[in-house]
Parts: structure tokens; sequence; C-alpha cells
């Protein structure tokens, strides 16, 4: 289940090679980690700053040693240190996957912030520092990626493979109100998911977006006091049962959606956590209203609108909140 890596091995990933951003703590390790477990050569992006709001100085530490740590157990890794956010250092990360192993075959997004904060509270930086982290870091490292999959596909007139695993989150589908910013950002993500999705399929490569949950240093306190004794995302005692919170839960998912086998799973957005996963379908047209004149006018909105919404539930909205209540069973 995305646990410590045991050794090289003929995985499903034997011969790929994967970036994974974000990837020096948290879940970001867990996913470097199982993709190295299945067979894959792993670049661990981490900018390394200590601070869950992106402040303080970045560190070179946090990356090396996950990198360090796969190639103790018989894997393949490089370290890369740069801040996706910033459309150079991203554009040189993929570089640096294609100069160490030949190519890239996986793109796992997971770095990101938080500074949670109301609506009416929230300042402009706390804003456009959420927004740059999640979602132009997600697109920097696309764009990247994607060209280098379009021109390797033209210059062998055939697909190729490629793999882009994208983080949302919960607070997109159930609208957090004390996150505006990272809920607007995940929900961009979502958005970036599938127009990727549509056009890369024709050059083999798939795109798909999760929402985990899991305990890690950004959420430690937003889990505090649940879960298992397990701690932060690894494993506890030999006799301890898995913190149903670890990051453990949601890297094999990640590694999954990175492999052959999920060749036609493109598009798509998958919540993931507990021993779960839980496939969300697009939204439906739930009612259609079509006016009788030329145009509409208010009265006749009035007329068909208000009725529609006089029996709602108080609260519901877009958000789809029963994903909160999502357990394994």
């Amino acid at each position: 289940m995305g646990g410590p890596l045991e050794g090289p091995s003929a995985g499903p990933l034997e011969g790929r090679s994967a970036i994974v951003t974000g990837a020096g703590r948290g879940l970001g390790r867990a996913e470097a980690l199982e993709l190295a477990r299945l067979g894959a050569a792993v670049v661990v992006n981490d900018f390394g700053q200590p601070g869950r709001d992106g402040s303080g100085d970045a560190s070179a530490a946090p990356a090396e040693e996950v990198a360090a740590e796969i190639r103790a157990a018989g894997g393949r890794a490089a370290a890369h240190t740069g801040d996706v956010a910033d459309h150079e250092q991203a554009g040189a990360l993929v570089e640096l996957a294609v100069a160490e192993f030949g190519q890239l075959d996986i793109l796992v997004n997971n770095a990101g912030i938080l500074r949670d904060r109301m609506v009416f509270s929230m300042s402009e930086d706390d804003w456009d520092s959420v927004i740059r982290v999640h979602l132009k870091g997600h697109f920097n490292t696309t764009h990247f990626a994607s060209a280098h999959w379009r021109a390797r596909s033209k210059a062998a007139g055939a697909p190729v493979y490629g793999r882009i695993v994208n983080t949302s989150s919960e607070a997109f589908l159930a609208g957090s109100a004390g996150q505006p910013n990272y809920a607007a950002a995940k929900g961009g993500i979502v958005g970036l998911t599938t127009s990727t999705a549509l056009a890369l399929a024709k050059y083999g490569v798939t795109a798909n977006v999760i929402c985990p949950r899991a305990r890690t240093r950004m959420t430690a306190d937003v889990f505090a006091g649940l879960g298992g004794s397990a701690g932060l995302g690894g494993l506890g005692s030999a006799d301890a049962a898995l913190d149903p919170l670890a990051p453990a839960h949601v890297a094999p998912l990640v590694g999954y959606l990175a492999s052959p086998a999920a060749a036609r799973v493109n598009g798509q957005l998958l919540v993931v956590h507990g021993g779960m996963v839980a496939v969300v379908e697009r939204p439906r047209v739930a009612a259609k209203f079509d006016t009788k004149q030329d145009a509409f006018t208010y009265g006749e909105l009035d007329a068909l609108l208000t009725p529609h919404y006089a029996d709602r539930p108080a609260g519901e909205t877009f958000a789809a909140v029963e994903v909160l209540g999502l357990k394994h069973e």
C-alpha cells in the first residue's frame, strides 16, 4: 500500500521515468516512493520551504533525502529543488528528467501551500500565492511535459507513453468556506486536467486528477485527533494499523494511474483516502427552461426559476458536500 521501498523489481513502471512535485514530504514523498517501488526512475522535486504557507528559506534537504532513500533501496532517482511556480524552473525540471533518464513518461503534480482565510479577511497576497503555487505550478510543468510528448510523438509518427496525475481537493468539490483561494485553485486544476486530457489524447497521453485526503504537514491541525496512531502518514509499530489518513492510502492510486493498465482512464476525477477510491461523475443538467418568446424576460424567469428553487433545502448549492461523508466500508 505504498509503504517503504523494498528494492528493485520488474514492476509495471519498469523502464519509465517520472517527476513528482512537492515530493520531499507527505503525499508527494509517498507517491515518489510508490512509483519507484513499481519500477520507475523518479525526479524528486521539492522547493523545501519549511512553512506550509510557503514561508521560510528554501532547502535542498527534503528532495535530496527522498531521492537518497530511493537510491538506497536500489532504485533510480534524482533531486530537483526548484520552484515549479516559476516557469523557467519548471522547464528545467522537465529537462532534468530527460537528461537523467532519456525521456519523461509520468508527471505527478502535488506541490502546494495553504493560506487559509475567510474571503472577507483574505489578502491579495494570500490569494495570489496559493493560485501561483497550485494552479500556475500545475500549468508550468504540464506545459513543458506536454511539449516534450508532442515533439516525441511527431518525431515517431505515432502516439507515445505519457501520464499526468494532478492533485485537486475535496475543498473544491465541497466548497470549503475558509479556503476560497485553495478551493479556486483546486477547481482550476480540474479544468486544466480535463482540457489537457482532450488535447493530449492523440499523442498517447492521459491526464487525470485526484482529490486525496491525508494527514500531512499541511493538514496536521485539520485532522488532529482523527485517524490512527501511525503519525504523519507513515506506518507505526509492527502491530499498529495503518492510519486511515496516511498518504500510503493515496500513493497506490497514483501508481495505478501512471501505469499502462490505466490507458483507458483519461480526464477523470477520483476521490481517495482511507482504503477507498470514489469515481466522481461529471455534472449533469438538472433542469432546462425554454423561453416562449424571442428572449427571456425578468417576469418569465421569475415564473420559472423561483418555483424551481422554492423547495430546495437551505444551504444546498452546486458544491457536493456529500463527498466529505465518503469512507471505507
